[in-house]
């Protein structure tokens, strides 16, 4: 933290779900917080508007265009556009930058974070899931996983926190809470039939649209096992997923004498991003918080993997990694986007990244040695998979 003063924030992704609600925490807590930068995609409206309310003087877009048009409307203040403007915001002087950009572009700018020394409140887990090794190296050498690499997925938060309960070698397994989405108990002959509405209907989050039908077809809590496992440092038996519908309890750490620490809370963002950007400090404002005076009941329930086959397609790259995360990742990204575009159907989501895992695996791919290299997996995937989906297209 910046000596004497409040904590300097650098926000990624401002416009979008976490970045908007990262801007209400900040202005929630103005004597813990100041934001120093931030950068968008291509909203200039409301990208201009947050730089106003909040005086900031530096702002990075990561489409150029759309830095031109803000640019007019911030005299005074550093305006730059491409992705190559949002990497080196990423590394601008701070105490701490927050990562809400979506997909795997989030990954350059959590490694230039990561390489000036600045602690990264991660809620990009594409970053963990395509350039795992990569970010973790540069984590360690800035200071230490545990201290910057900050978690702010809701499950990841909760793992953390749980961890606090205990000893690492008294931990025997992290568990990871999945809602079940909107096609919960749902067969797949069901699934065959839905299209993007249905799958966008989420039934107790509010969340982006790629990020929801990953929910829908449970690929986001494979990426999520993906990231805990580069988090918490802990192997792949350890790991395991249960339904839990009420999306109240987060995640769940068991310890070798049988005891299980639980977090729960509402499901709002705004408490593990407020958790994030104070840790490991808890700040004195609760956002939301459960009303244990009102009758309520958690269930829990096993994944039905035989028809959310994503989820061993998560489990099948995790532990291969290498560059494999990063196909699994940019072929799935590809196949979301035909999806809610009308191209292909719900099950060729999964199809589409299960081809293209194979068909990665048949080139005997070596271990990204670089950035470079993480990206070259990533445009191979995309171009593969984009190759399968024209042939799927309905």
């Amino acid at each position: 933290m910046s000596s004497g003063g409040p904590r300097r924030v650098v926000v990624l992704g401002s416009t979008g779900s976490i970045g908007t609600q990262a801007l209400e925490v900040i202005a929630t807590h103005p004597d813990r917080f100041v934001l120093v930068g931030l950068a968008a995609g291509a909203d200039v409206a409301t990208a201009g508007r947050q730089a106003h309310e909040h005086g900031v003087r530096t702002v990075a877009m990561g489409d150029a265009d759309a830095a031109a048009r803000l640019a007019p409307t911030l005299p005074g203040a550093e305006v730059a556009g491409g992705p190559e403007a949002v990497a080196a915001l990423a590394a601008m002087d701070a105490d701490l930058v927050i990562n809400g950009i979506t997909g795997a572009v989030g990954l350059a700018p959590t490694l230039a974070a990561l390489q000036a020394g600045t602690p990264v409140a991660l809620a990009n887990k594409e970053s963990l899931i395509v350039g795992g090794d990569l970010v973790v190296a540069a984590a360690e050498t800035a200071g230490g996983r545990a201290s910057h690499l900050i978690p702010v997925d809701s499950e990841h938060s909760a793992l953390a926190q749980c961890l606090r309960g205990g000893r690492a070698d008294e931990v025997a397994r992290l568990v990871l809470t999945a809602s079940g989405g909107p096609f919960r108990g749902a067969t797949r002959a069901e699934l065959e039939q839905v299209d993007a509405t249905q799958a966008l209907e989420h039934p107790t989050w509010s969340m982006g649209p790629v990020i929801t039908v990953n929910s829908a077809t449970l690929m986001n809590k494979g990426l999520e096992l993906i990231e805990a496992h580069e988090l918490f440092d802990v192997g792949w038996d350890d790991l395991d997923v249960v339904v839990h519908p009420q999306s109240i309890v987060h995640s769940m750490v068991e310890f070798h004498d049988g005891s299980t620490l639980a977090q729960l809370s509402p499901p709002d963002m705004r408490l593990p991003l407020q958790l994030a950007m104070a840790w490991p400090e808890r700040l004195p404002h609760a956002f939301a918080a459960c009303d244990w005076q009102q009758a309520q009941t958690l269930t829990f329930e096993p994944v039905d993997r035989a028809t959310f086959d994503a989820l061993e397609l998560a489990e099948r790259a995790g532990r291969r990694r290498s560059s494999f995360p990063a196909v699994l990742n940019a072929a799935n990204e590809t196949a979301v986007a035909a999806f809610l575009d009308g191209r292909v159907g719900f099950l060729d989501i999964t199809a589409c990244v299960a081809d293209t895992l194979d068909a990665w695996e048949s080139t005997d791919p070596t271990a990204p040695r670089d950035l470079d290299d993480v990206l070259y997996a990533d445009r191979w995937a995309r171009a593969r998979a984009s190759d399968q989906l024209a042939k799927r297209d309905r």
